[in-house]
């Protein structure tokens, strides 16, 4: 939600990243574990979260299991919108009006406690460094987070690279199509 210091963040890139830190909280809570690239539930343990309680229910919970990438696309899935949704019904969010020069309004986060904290996480950190909010590295070295963590967020990082890509080609397609019809 905050500005990012270079280009505004993509809804697909945050909704990337949110899945994988879904992922990494599920981890976490015990949810679920790592088998190679593989999503393993580990039971069932009350998710205190709505959102992240409906990502343990969505889980594959027959072999084969669902992949870590396969989880990020298919998890991540308009993900931006239903935590704007959330956040909004939480009261954490606020909708802020500007008058001039036009009638415009955008949502903006609270000003809470949890929200400082979350900002220093190095996790999030890593990942919000990942979608371009923010343009430094984590503190933590690399391997600091546990082969688990590590495993998510490098799939998340090729996720976002694969949209990267997927996004170029379309603008070329596009470019290339208006090519056409002018003429050129």
């Amino acid at each position: 939600m905050d500005a990012a210091p270079g280009r505004p963040v993509e809804p697909g890139d945050l909704s990337l990243a949110l899945a994988g830190a879904e992922l990494i909280d599920l981890l976490a809570a015990g949810a679920v574990a790592l088998d190679g690239d593989r999503i393993v539930p580990d039971g069932r343990p009350a998710v205190a979260d709505r959102v992240l309680d409906q990502a343990a229910q969505s889980l594959t919970r027959e072999a084969p299991y669902e992949s870590v990438t396969d989880w990020l696309w298919c998890r991540g899935r308009g993900l931006a919108a239903v935590y704007l949704a959330a956040l909004e019904a939480d009261g954490q969010l606020t909708r802020h009006r500007r008058r001039l020069p036009f009638r415009t309004e955008r949502t903006v986060p609270t000003d809470s406690p949890g929200r400082r904290f979350a900002a220093d996480e190095p996790v999030l950190a890593a990942l919000a460094t990942a979608v371009g909010i923010r343009d430094d590295e984590p503190a933590e070295a690399p391997g600091a987070f546990g082969d688990a963590v590590e495993a998510v967020l490098a799939a998340v990082g090729d996720a976002l690279m694969d949209l990267e890509a997927v996004r170029q080609r379309r603008a070329i397609e596009q470019a290339a199509f208006d090519n056409v019809w002018r003429g050129f």
